[in-house]
């Protein structure tokens, strides 16, 4: 496929193959890693799904699913009882958070001692 007057490659164009490939691909893959998989650049990936949306549908929608898959299960689990599934399913749906607020008045009090004389930081302004 020439590219006209200014040469070049020709554009990466997948076919039904590539692109189930990438919908597999994506639910355990990152997007380097699908790219690496074509032996192509990460940039001409997202090159390919701009031009193709069945591509960056597949890419959407096998990660979409594999999320769907493992959230049943983390849910399922929550369901019967399970603490610690319950927590993280709460963490990520939920809005729950571990983030723990501390507050504290502190006061000091200096005291300096030069030459033999004793001197009060708060007679110092500190």
């Amino acid at each position: 496929m020439p590219q006209g007057e200014g040469g070049g490659r020709p554009p990466v164009v997948f076919d039904d193959k590539q692109i189930a490939e990438c919908e597999a691909l994506a639910a355990v893959c990152t997007r380097t890693q699908i790219a690496d998989y074509f032996g192509i650049h990460e940039d001409t990936l997202r090159a390919v799904a701009e031009r193709q949306q069945e591509v960056f549908r597949a890419l959407k929608k096998g990660k979409a699913k594999a999320v769907a898959r493992i959230g049943q299960g983390v849910l399922s689990r929550a369901l019967e009882g399970d603490n610690s599934a319950s927590f993280f399913y709460l963490k990520c749906q939920g809005g729950w958070s571990e983030k723990i607020q501390i507050e504290a008045d502190v006061e000091t009090s200096v005291t300096l001692t030069l030459d033999g004389k004793t001197v009060d930081g708060k007679d110092l302004g500190w």
